[in-house]
């Protein structure tokens, strides 16, 4: 397949993928403007912080694939991408050490205020009295707001420094993640007002989406006690800038920030923001994932899924369905014989019913005759042709899931 990188990657990995016989089209300058005109007739675009627009789908037949460099894929226009039916995948969880880093890196250097002693070191300065009244770490209580690959990883390295750890109650994380949250001791809160009312620093880690664009606003500010840090190396949006700067100046917060609104993109240099020269806020260059060993975990898992993809399986992706979009779903078990599945849909399509998702596997076996088919439907079939699929020839058998 032809795949488009509008990224760098190291020669070495563009090699094993050219050697699988892949064409590797590397373009790290294009913008997000220029991507529509070189999209040509790749079947994979792997981007890391390039926007895709719409534009791109609409200028490519052959596009089956945007591929994103990591985790966040709010760079892409997801929905766009779903109309033309083209998959969005990720890397997710491969800089999350890198992270977590920063994060603990950002908080020391606040409770310590290592940039501005540093800087009076640089001029001459010796100031020691202004910089030994550090709060310090062992025993304070920390808020993880997004407990996922970056959040466990932070956990793990607050752990180390005494500091207590607390996340919010969410339903439907791994099994593994809750052991790992057990395991440190992690306190779940059921609400907000009990999660942030004695959290001493608070630290964010979410995507940008329209649920938590703005989140950390006033609202949520005014539940966290005087003098608490936050710590946000995820999405500039997610914190309401106007508020954090009304608590820094009104009630003692410091702040830890990698990201910011409006952060400048390309080779612009010059560039101002009231939130990042407050005096109470310690801040970076959005760069959490900017290490060498993420960048090559990131690549390593970005080839992973192209040869996935090649493979024929699409992993990390984002904009599939969470759950069957059909109305009932069909279980037939069947011989794996030419034919049978072409019988299955006719019958389907002849009483009306539209195929939504559809799953084939193979079981083992010393003759791998028989299969399983697992079929999500617009509507439930009517007995009749219940009747009629249980009939046929090479079918064994089948069964309804969520009927109605």
């Amino acid at each position: 397949m032809r795949i488009l990188f509008a990224d760098r990657i190291d020669t070495a990995r563009i090699g094993r993928l050219e050697a699988a016989g892949h064409e590797c089209v590397v373009k790290p300058e294009l913008t997000a403007e220029e991507l529509a005109g070189h999209i040509d007739d790749a079947e994979v675009l792997v981007v890391r912080g390039t926007e895709v627009q719409r534009a791109v789908f609409e200028a490519s037949d052959g596009l089956s694939m945007v591929l994103r460099a990591g985790a966040g894929t709010d760079s892409i226009d997801c929905d766009g991408a779903s109309e033309f039916g083209i998959y969005v995948c990720n890397v997710p969880g491969r800089n999350a050490a890198a992270v977590a880093e920063l994060t603990i890196g950002l908080l020391l250097a606040v409770d310590r205020q290592i940039p501005a002693a540093t800087s009076d070191l640089h001029e001459g300065r010796w100031d020691k009295a202004r910089y030994a009244g550090a709060s310090g770490l062992k025993g304070r209580r920390m808020a993880i707001v997004g407990m996922g690959a970056i959040g466990i990883e932070v956990a793990r390295r607050a752990a180390a420094f005494g500091i207590e750890l607390s996340a919010l109650h969410r339903s439907g994380r791994s099994r593994s993640l809750r052991a790992e949250m057990k395991r440190l001791d992690v306190q779940v809160h059921a609400d907000w007002d009990s999660l942030l009312g004695d959290a001493d620093i608070v630290s964010v880690h979410l995507p940008a989406t329209s649920e938590t664009i703005g989140l950390v606003d006033a609202e949520f500010l005014a539940r966290l006690p005087d003098g608490a840090i936050l710590l946000n190396t995820s999405r500039g949006e997610i914190v309401d800038e106007a508020a954090l700067l009304r608590a820094l100046d009104e009630r003692g917060m410091r702040a830890g920030l990698d990201v910011f609104c409006g952060e400048p993109s390309g080779a612009d240099r010059h560039w101002h923001s009231p939130l990042a020269s407050h005096p109470r806020v310690t801040g970076t260059h959005h760069i959490g994932a900017s290490t060498a060993q993420a960048s090559e975990d990131i690549a390593e898992g970005v080839v992973e899924v192209l040869e996935a993809f090649a493979a024929g399986d699409v992993v990390n992706c984002v904009n599939r369905a969470e759950r069957p979009l059909g109305r009932c779903t069909i279980v037939v078990r069947h011989r794996d014989q030419v034919g049978v599945l072409a019988g299955i849909l006719m019958a389907l399509r002849a009483s009306g019913i539209n195929v939504l998702q559809m799953r084939n596997e193979i079981l083992a076996g010393p003759t791998h005759h028989a299969a399983v088919a697992t079929i999500s439907v617009s509507r439930q079939p009517s007995p009749e042709v219940q009747r009629e699929l249980a009939a046929m020839e090479a079918v064994h058998g089948l069964r309804l899931i969520n009927a109605c």
